[in-house]
């Protein structure tokens, strides 16, 4: 039961050694599960000679190898899972479009955690059995949509799941069953809020008051102006579909970082170059270990999201460490209108043309709180000696191309020969206009 917006006051806010000593046992179930279990965690831990008994508490957790996206992608589909498939009860993946898509299984068990962790997070928001939660993201192999909706049901909400879109629709059941908490990408909302103000409605016509919002990064000001515009309080949340989905930390009230469930998620911040574990406070990659899941237990799962982290007990109560928004990546990905887009992926597409050169610049931007790219591109001399009608076919080509191997909307600007910067260097690919700090 929720006392003071916490779902969970034993988890959520006990003693920093209570809190290791929980971390301790579970970190040794869970090596010991994924040493048995799954070859490949055998294998890299038999390489660096280690055996389950060495780890004995969280401070061993240092000595354990690393796992990235690519060893996801390396073992695709099921080679990670750590149960027969005959106890796995559904699965995620994401949506490929950076490569092999990398799959997550779920136990029973591990849909009751994920319950457990956004139902924390509705929780925090101030949502109880009263509220009704408009679900507007997307449903399907993308974890958003069900993982709000069973946590939503887990505090007894009366959840509406309307999954993305359809904004004409969300507006009038937002009227209609007169929603509370709205639950969907940021920039989905300032859409919302746009859109409710050229139609007509009065805002005192609607009874939102609380906005659960993530999947993208977005700045303060941003949150300011949905605030200002929905007239209500906007909670970040983070999550990644291969630790759980949504509900991997939350913010409550007070909107002074993110609390993560570390009950169930160990995290760590790590120099991306050297690896080595960084001082508590310290900017660097933020690195996940599940310690209670059992369909795909990940050790030592490098984000790649830039952040720092903050033990400090937050004045809602809570003890559980809280992350600051991410600043970055330790990588070069873009999370575009919530697509996960790599460079490289268009500079293969581009690759293949034959009437494309290898000079190219993406700009990244925010116009009326949505996320547009830009893919500036040289082509050859030959081209702007051709007829318009032979530069708009190349372009509409290209176009085709691109969002075909992305699925995302482009802009695709044609320039000529010697137009974009080059550089001694690595060569500058991209401009992010959007002011995410």
């Amino acid at each position: 039961m929720a006392t003071n917006n916490i779902w969970n006051p034993h988890m959520e806010t006990m003693s920093r050694d209570q809190m290791r000593v929980v971390q301790s046992e579970r970190l040794r179930d869970t090596v010991e599960r994924v040493y048995y279990n799954i070859p490949y965690y055998r294998q890299r831990m038999q390489e660096m000679g280690l055996a389950p008994e060495d780890i004995k508490s969280v401070d061993d957790l240092k000595h354990l190898p690393f796992t990235t996206k690519s060893d996801l992608r390396d073992n695709y589909p099921f080679g990670l899972f750590a149960v027969p498939m005959s106890e796995i009860i559904r699965i995620h993946a994401s949506s490929g479009t950076t490569g092999k898509a990398t799959v997550v299984g779920y136990t029973r068990h591990d849909i009751g955690i994920w319950s457990e962790v956004m139902a924390r997070t509705f929780t925090a928001a101030g949502a109880g059995k009263s509220d009704f939660i408009q679900i507007a993201y997307g449903y399907g192999l993308f974890t958003g949509g069900l993982g709000a909706h069973y946590g939503g049901e887990k505090i007894g909400a009366t959840v509406i799941p309307i999954s993305g879109g359809n904004t004409k629709r969300q507006l009038q059941l937002m009227e209609d069953f007169g929603t509370t908490v709205l639950a969907c990408t940021p920039s989905y909302a300032a859409y919302l809020a746009e859109t409710i103000e050229e139609s007509g409605i009065s805002r005192d016509e609607l009874k939102l008051r609380v906005g659960v919002f993530g999947a993208e990064p977005w700045t303060e000001n941003m949150r300011r102006e949905i605030e200002k515009r929905l007239r209500i309080k906007a909670i970040d949340i983070y999550g990644l579909s291969e630790v759980i989905g949504p509900g991997v930390s939350f913010e409550c009230e007070h909107q002074c970082g993110l609390h993560i469930n570390e009950d169930h998620f160990i995290p760590e911040i790590i120099d991306p170059d050297t690896l080595e574990v960084l001082p508590e406070g310290e900017l660097g990659e933020l690195v996940f270990t599940t310690i209670t899941k059992e369909g795909l237990p990940l050790i030592r799962y490098r984000t790649r999201d830039l952040t720092r982290l903050n033990f400090d007990k937050c004045a809602c109560g809570r003890t559980i460490v809280r992350m600051n928004k991410c600043t970055g990546r330790s990588d070069d990905m873009l999370i575009i209108r919530g697509v996960n887009l790599f460079p490289s992926q268009i500079e293969s597409v581009l690759m293949e043309m034959d009437e494309t050169t290898p000079h190219y610049l993406l700009v990244v931007d925010r116009v009326n709180n949505l996320d547009t790219l830009e893919l500036q591109l040289e082509v050859e001399d030959r081209f702007y000696s051709d007829t318009i009608g032979e530069l708009q076919a190349l372009r509409k080509k290209i176009t085709h191309a691109v969002e075909s191997a992305t699925g995302l909307s482009v802009n695709v600007k044609l320039v000529e020969p010697k137009t974009i910067e080059r550089s001694e260097g690595k060569a500058k690919r991209v401009i992010d206009k959007r002011k995410l700090v």
